[in-house]
């Protein structure tokens, strides 16, 4: 191996590296603003320990469930994806990729009929009808739209970035010498995986 090769070999290694710390860096600071939400929830859920369980009642924990199953089969297409790209196995990773993508559609489509149905009965946000509930049950259910919105909106990010990993795969500038932004995609999607099987139990299962 020539030093000419050796050299570029080092420059890839040092780019592979960089990529995968700077991704890290920034799920650290994803970790910090869901972090410090789960803290306030802590904070109100043990200061209105009955309201909180109450209002738990009222959510659809079967569409929770099926929205955990759904997130976490998610993370193993995209484990699988990664894997395949690495085996030279392009068009199977591209069907796992869609796979995902797919899947994570699926949870946003779940959770806007879930939405939806709150929604129609005027409870949301400063809603005349929540309004008229205990300061308990207010703070319960603004925290479910805050946390659970902005994790869903990670998801619908999630799907965006995951859309620009099919099209860089087909047009071959992800391959299996060159897939560190497929993986970086499927860390920041398995972060988000993560969370909602945080908020699953927390906001659904409540005793």
């Amino acid at each position: 191996m020539t030093e000419e090769t050796l050299h570029k070999t080092a420059e890839v290694h040092r780019d592979y590296t960089g990529s995968k710390m700077g991704m890290w860096l920034f799920l650290f600071t994803e970790m910090l603003l869901f972090g410090g939400m789960f803290i306030l929830y802590a904070v109100y859920r043990f200061k209105h320990p009955e309201e909180f369980h109450t209002s738990a009642q009222d959510l659809d924990t079967t569409i929770g469930a099926i929205n955990t199953l759904i997130l976490l089969t998610s993370s193993l297409t995209m484990a699988l994806s990664i894997l395949a790209l690495q085996k030279g196995k392009k068009r199977l990773s591209l069907v796992f990729q869609v796979l995902t993508i797919l899947m994570g559609a699926a949870f946003l489509g779940n959770k806007s009929l879930e939405w939806g149905a709150k929604f129609h009965h005027g409870m949301y946000p400063n809603s005349a009808y929540l309004l008229t509930k205990s300061s308990g049950e207010i703070l319960f259910y603004g925290l479910y739209f805050v946390m659970t919105g902005i994790h869903g909106l990670h998801v619908l990010i999630g799907i965006g970035v995951l859309l620009f990993m099919v099209l860089f795969t087909m047009r071959g500038s992800i391959d299996s010498t060159n897939f560190v932004k497929l993986e970086n995609s499927g860390l920041y999607w398995h972060f988000v995986d993560i969370v909602w099987v945080y908020l699953f139990p927390l906001f659904y299962l409540i005793t």
